[in-house]
């Protein structure tokens, strides 16, 4: 088989759905897995990708994480914006939490992650880190939405840097073949279907979605997440679609 590659898109808490996902590639997944040579992401799917790397035993830990990250930004007065709230703070403690010590080594070469200039608004790909530390702050920097999750962007190696979904919201690597992963109904690999009457499609920083209300509904879900209960059904989703997509290419197991 040749080599394979995941990516996970940007997706705020939909994030969500890369972790039923990510569990069920794990599951059932094991020819796609032995296969694998790298994982790539922006935003949320960074994260996924640097678990699914560095970190794959924390998997219900960090379902865990999010349904509790959600909550929290549910309960403040104006979600994440709320004066006062620090969301970085937040998601910088989870992912402490949940990164080994060894992280940036298990995690260069195959860990790829979209970051944002914030001044030239130029894409760049990360997948060399010298430090614990470092890889953290590419991560961060990979997730950091301006406004909404705080006004100064993250430095990281002496710049300043956003939102890697904002440039490339789905990376495709050069070599081998790059499986992507979207919780907005697609074209991608592991989708979920497209139920609307149109077949248009929008084109996202390198992702293709189709028109739908039920796509602007989670665009909207992405920062602002739905309850709890809302939140586990859409992990459920992920896993039943790369299910799907396993059965689809022959490599259920």
């Amino acid at each position: 088989m040749t080599v394979l590659n995941l990516s996970f898109a940007a997706s705020g808490f939909l994030g969500i759905y890369h972790l039923g996902a990510v569990e069920a590639f794990f599951c059932h997944g094991h020819k796609l897995l032995g296969s694998l040579g790298a994982c790539a992401g922006a935003s949320a799917g960074a994260l996924v990708a640097a678990v699914m790397i560095t970190a794959p035993d924390k998997l219900q830990h960090c379902k865990e994480f999010t349904y509790w990250f959600a909550d929290n930004v549910r309960r403040q007065q104006f979600g994440a914006v709320t004066p006062g709230y620090d969301f970085m703070l937040t998601l910088r403690e989870g992912i402490e939490e949940i990164l080994p010590s060894e992280a940036h080594s298990l995690a260069t070469d195959r860990l790829h992650v979209s970051i944002t200039h914030s001044k030239s608004g130029q894409n760049h790909i990360v997948s060399r880190f010298t430090s614990r530390e470092e890889l953290v702050k590419a991560l961060l920097a990979s997730s950091f939405v301006p406004v909404y999750a705080g006004l100064k962007p993250v430095e990281f190696r002496g710049q300043k840097w956003i939102d890697g979904g904002f440039t490339d919201s789905l990376p495709i690597l050069p070599t081998g073949r790059t499986i992507t992963v979207s919780p907005f109904a697609g074209v991608q690999d592991v989708c979920p279907v497209h139920r609307g009457r149109f077949n248009s499609q929008l084109r996202l920083a390198n992702m293709n979605i189709m028109f739908s209300m039920e796509n602007i509904k989670r665009l909207n879900q992405a920062l602002f997440p739905p309850s709890t209960s809302a939140m586990r059904s859409l992990c459920e989703e992920g896993f039943s679609d790369a299910v799907r997509f396993l059965k689809r290419e022959s490599w259920m197991s």
